[in-house]
């Protein structure tokens, strides 16, 4: 099994999706709950296919209500231009001071009936054409805010607002890109955003979204029943993102798993504590107290099986309150997890560089946020 990127803590995220009626102060309740925890980031559920708040919209309300904590909504390219994802997720970033990320996901059911609520006109598509299409989309993404290089454009000596106007010396490069399903002609209309490429986090559970995943993703997570399911994937990744021509480090890994941690402390079910989570009707599910929740983490973790965890609570208020009250804080208890951010954005928050520009010029300056 290969290790992790120098075996340092784990990186945990939480998903904050409610069952309740949409309602802005759960999830910022909810956010607020994972930040004190020190969790890198939160993820919220969005798709086509179910009635529902958009997740992007949601988030960049709890944007302004938190400080640190990394903020992921779904986005799913299938029926979305991708330069109207470039803006949507550019200014996401912006606003939460480099705090954001995208999951990117694709439409593969009611293709049709889908397309029509966005007015395209499309057929059904395989699983494999749907994630080439997202890739796509994720390079043309990365060209357009490649496109607003550093920090193009002027701004207010007195306020630091960007202007919108540029200069000569930082005129925006053409983001040009022909896909075999679309093509994007034109440039930038902004800045590059804090981040440079805000997060790019893609569910690698299936197959068909693996190679997606090895050359475009940050994040990768993984719905597995088992510690050798999930290395396996681990390794697979790793192994065509080097093939790929990138570094297998600038890649984190993380087990995707349904946390029932129940109203008290109790052992977990049999199977479920050090030994794994079981199948379930939502996907891999640990069953058990918040102590050997922390003890499957940490063997995960230290045996170089994942990077970190993605845990999704299936109650949500009350398993996420366990999980940060219980879990994290006997973690950090121990030393195996921090117990603050050492910085501001969410690439910071899991030891990610800040890609270089496509465009960038030699000795060119680099926004931070």
């Amino acid at each position: 099994m290969t290790s992790t990127h120098g075996r340092g803590l784990p990186h945990l995220a939480a998903a904050v999706d409610q069952h309740a009626l949409p309602d802005a102060d759960l999830y910022v309740e909810a956010a607020r709950l994972a930040e004190r925890g020190g969790l890198d980031f939160v993820t919220l559920g969005d798709s086509f296919a179910r009635p529902g708040p958009d997740a992007l919209g949601v988030l960049a309300r709890v944007a302004p209500a938190t400080a640190r904590i990394g903020l992921v909504p779904t986005v799913t390219s299938t029926h979305t231009e991708p330069f109207q994802i470039r803006a949507a997720v550019a200014t996401f970033d912006r606003i939460s001071g480099g705090r954001a990320g995208w999951q990117l996901d694709v439409s593969a059911t009611g293709a049709e009936a889908e397309a029509r609520l966005s007015g395209r006109r499309r057929r059904a598509a395989p699983g494999d054409a749907l994630w080439r299409e997202a890739g796509e989309v994720a390079d043309a993404a990365a060209r357009l805010w490649d496109g607003g290089e550093g920090d193009a454009g002027t701004r207010d000596v007195a306020t630091g607002r960007f202007t919108g106007r540029f200069t000569d010396r930082d005129e925006p490069h053409d983001g040009d890109f022909p896909g075999a399903a679309f093509s994007v002609r034109g440039s930038s209309t902004g800045p590059r955003p804090p981040q440079g490429h805000p997060v790019c986090v893609v569910d690698a559970t299936e197959g068909q979204a693996r190679p997606t995943a090895a050359r475009y993703a940050d994040v990768a997570l993984v719905r597995a029943v088992s510690a050798a399911q999930a290395g396996a994937v681990r390794d697979e990744l790793r192994v065509a993102a080097k093939d790929l021509g990138r570094d297998p480090d600038g890649l984190r890994v993380l087990a995707s798993l349904v946390v029932d941690l129940g109203g008290g402390e109790y052992a977990a079910e049999p199977g479920h504590g050090g030994g794994g989570p079981r199948p379930s009707a939502h996907g891999p599910l640990y069953l058990g107290g918040p102590v050997d929740l922390a003890e499957l983490i940490t063997t995960w973790h230290t045996s170089g099986i994942v990077d970190g965890f993605h845990l999704v609570p299936a109650e949500p208020r009350r398993d996420l309150e366990r999980l940060v009250n219980g879990t994290v804080a006997l973690l950090q208890h121990r030393g195996l997890f921090r117990t603050f951010y050492p910085g501001r954005t969410l690439r910071e928050h899991l030891g990610l560089a800040r890609p270089a520009g496509q465009y960038a010029g030699p000795g060119e300056p680099v926004w931070t946020g």
